[in-house]
This record gives C-alpha cells, sequence and structure tokens, in this order.
C-alpha cells in the first residue's frame, strides 16, 4: 500500500500539472487574442496601402492628362499635327485608363474588415467620374483645335 508520504507527492503533482495547464490556458488565450489583433492591425495597413495605391494612380493618370493636353503647345515645333495629336491622344486615353483603374484597384476589400473607415465608394466613382469626362472633353478638343 502506498505511505502517507507517497499519497501527498502525488496529491502536489496533481495540482502542480492543473496549476500548470491553467498557465498554459492563460498564455494561449493571451497568444490567441495577440493574433487576432496582429490580423486586425495587419488588415488595416492594406486598407492604407490600398489607399497610397488609389492616390499614386490618380496622380499618374493627373500627369498624363496634364501630359497629353502640353503636348500641343510643347511639340508643335517637334512634330507634325498627327504626330502631336497622336501623342495627347495616347497620353490622355492613358490618363482615363488611370481614373478607372483608381476605382477598380480600390474596391477590393481586405478579408478581415478593418478598423478603420474606407473611402465611400460614391465619392471614388463621383472624382473618378468627372476626372474621366474632363479627360474625354480633353481628347476631343486635341482633336478640334488647330
Amino acid at each position: 500500500m502506498a505511505s502517507e508520504t507517497d499519497k501527498r507527492t502525488a496529491q502536489a503533482e496533481r495540482q502542480e500539472i492543473k496549476k500548470a495547464a491553467g498557465h498554459i490556458k492563460q498564455a494561449s488565450g493571451q497568444i490567441a487574442a495577440s493574433t487576432d489583433r496582429a490580423t486586425q492591425l495587419a488588415a488595416d495597413r492594406t486598407m492604407f496601402a490600398a489607399e497610397r495605391t488609389y492616390a499614386a494612380w490618380v496622380r499618374t493618370g493627373l500627369a498624363a492628362l496634364a501630359s497629353g493636353i502640353a503636348a500641343k503647345v510643347a511639340l508643335k515645333e517637334v512634330l507634325p499635327d498627327l504626330g502631336i495629336r497622336l501623342a495627347g491622344s495616347v497620353l490622355v486615353l492613358f490618363s482615363a485608363f488611370c481614373f478607372g483603374a483608381a476605382v477598380w484597384r480600390q474596391l477590393f476589400k481586405p478579408a478581415p474588415p478593418p478598423d478603420v473607415d474606407r473611402i465611400p465608394g460614391f465619392v471614388l466613382y463621383a472624382v473618378n467620374g468627372a476626372l474621366a469626362v474632363v479627360a474625354l472633353f480633353a481628347l476631343f478638343s486635341i482633336w478640334i483645335s488647330r
């Protein structure tokens, strides 16, 4: 039969095992909470990166639009009229593409919803739609002006 000392030792070991299990459970809960927060912060960073990409597309489109409009004046002495119109048209059409790509790129949402607010979709459509209309008027202007 087990002695009184053996019983106390076994009981102390069981208590130590329960205590260790409690610590492991608490640590795993902290790790899970930390992982959830890290995932949330990653979603926020992804959203901010998407907004920077949107801004880069719009900036590139505006630069192409300005270059297409300025091509008439800047290339007057260098290229024939048809070459100037084609160069300006390509730049203006590229600007319209950039405005469309900016909105298309911004529509994708990160898997976990971010904590930060996104730019509302109607604002993206309105601003980039207006810029695309300006680009089309610029294209029209390139071809009809002398």
